[in-house]
């Protein structure tokens, strides 16, 4: 049975070895390609950030797999039939994620395995082919670490206008560094690359041999030590299972299928028309009004003043998604015909004008006061032609009780709970108010 599991768990490692060389593949693909004109480049250009991300995605699920079943072999203990991979966002936050991925290579930083599991492969037994995945983990810890130097190795300068720049390009650029802040003098701090005046960047003079091309090696190194575990489980555990083809997760299943991954958003025009333009201000009417019904029911309800920030809160959240929703579809619709962008609008306007004048009536309704409440659940009904109908009485509310004089000297009704914006329905508050209401017929709840 472990047998069979290894087998399993190798097939997957070599699917995922696999996918990694087809998505650099597809980078190589896209980046050889003749560049077209106009919308063709632009097309070109968002495939090429897609694949990019998926190829930098597949990478980090490759590492993850790979650490997990080496620690799983030199811990003597049987693979992991699934292991962590990093997520593709639902279809309408693709966009959102393949930038966050893309800015954070993909998880790859993340995934480079630690120093435990290199303390735990060099304590291990030595065996063959174990020797290649400690340097190949030796490597990527190498990498990550001219990833997070690099930086400071940078500084801000002002270029000499005088260098060609096929002269500055080979090596450090020409010209004098910029100066330092009072009370910094480290050139490579935060703030001096922040903040100090220059218009340039470029690495500081005399650190050139310090700044390795470990973090551009990267994914060489990753596809290296992918390999050497592979090596290794193989001559411990037998070849992958035959006949078993490993199914892809991740990002991997998106290769090749970038628009189907991360579709094209149509671009919006540079400039619009009055009727364009009058739509999209009707859009936006439509969401400030959707984004006022918060508020709108906190007031009503008399809530606002006590819990003001998750009202406010859930108000910028409704204006987030009106305003992404406009942003996603606004340009598709502004590319269709006059009329049916003028349709749109004036559709967006009624709907707009209808929230504006409706969400306060219809707030009201939910939080009525006291003397509503009474009209609407006794004297426009059971009681509208006793002499407790509304234009008959006298009322006021003491102690949270809604107090009833009929002006014609009949019993006393006594209701409750009488509070300003309840929603609860008011009920007898003595056996005198229920036998009255008993007798006109009132349903009591």
């Amino acid at each position: 049975m472990t047998q069979a599991r290894w087998g399993t768990a190798i097939a997957a490692l070599r699917a995922q070895a696999e996918a990694v060389r087809a998505a650099r593949s597809r980078v190589d693909e896209l980046q050889d390609a003749p560049a077209g004109d106009g919308a063709n480049r632009h097309e070109q250009r968002d495939r090429l950030s897609t694949a990019q991300t998926v190829w930098r995605a597949s990478e980090a699920d490759h590492l993850r797999c790979a650490g997990a079943l080496l620690r799983a072999h030199l811990s003597r203990c049987r693979p992991p039939l699934r292991w962590p991979v990093a997520t593709v966002w639902p279809r309408p936050w693709r966009q959102v994620w393949r930038e966050r991925a893309h800015d954070r290579h993909g998880g790859v930083w993340r995934a480079i395995p630690g120093a435990s599991l290199l303390a735990q492969a060099e304590s291990a037994a030595q065996e063959e082919f174990l020797g290649d995945a400690i340097e190949a983990i030796k490597d990527l810890q190498a990498s990550l670490h001219g990833h997070r130097t690099g930086p400071r190795l940078h500084e801000r300068y002002a270029p000499d206008r005088s260098t060609p720049l096929a002269h500055a390009f080979p090596g450090v650029p020409d010209g004098r560094s910029a100066p330092t802040l009072p009370g910094f003098p480290d050139r490579s701090h935060w703030i001096n690359r922040t903040f100090a005046r220059g218009d340039g960047w470029r690495i500081q003079p005399g650190c050139e041999g310090e700044l390795e091309d470990h973090a551009h090696a990267v994914h060489t190194r990753v596809e290296r030590f992918g390999a050497a575990v592979l090596r290794l489980l193989e001559h411990h555990h037998g070849p992958a299972a035959p006949g078993r083809a490993a199914r892809l997760r991740g990002a991997a299943r998106w290769i090749g299928r970038e628009q189907h991954a991360v579709p094209l958003l149509t671009p919006w025009h540079r400039t619009l028309n009055p009727v364009q333009g009058i739509t999209l201000a009707t859009l936006g009417w439509l969401v400030v009004a959707i984004a006022a019904i918060p508020c709108t029911v906190a007031m009503k309800a008399r809530v606002l003043t006590d819990h003001p920030k998750p009202i406010l809160l859930g108000a910028l959240a409704l204006a987030g998604l009106g305003a992404w929703s406009v942003h996603r579809a606004g340009p598709r619709l502004m590319r269709q015909p006059a009329q049916t962008i003028a349709v749109a609008g004036a559709a967006a306007g009624v709907a707009a004008y209808l929230v504006m004048r409706l969400q306060g009536p219809v707030a009201g309704y939910f939080f009525a006061d006291p003397y509503e409440r009474y009209e609407r659940q006794f004297s426009n009904g059971c009681l509208a032609a006793s002499p407790y109908r509304h234009d008959a009485i006298q009322s006021q509310v003491t102690g949270g009780i809604l107090v009833v004089r009929p002006i014609s000297g009949d019993p006393t009704l006594r209701l409750g709970p009488a509070e300003d914006s309840g929603t609860h329905p008011l009920r007898p508050q003595d056996r005198g108010t229920r036998e009255v209401l008993e007798q006109y017929g009132c349903h009591l709840p």
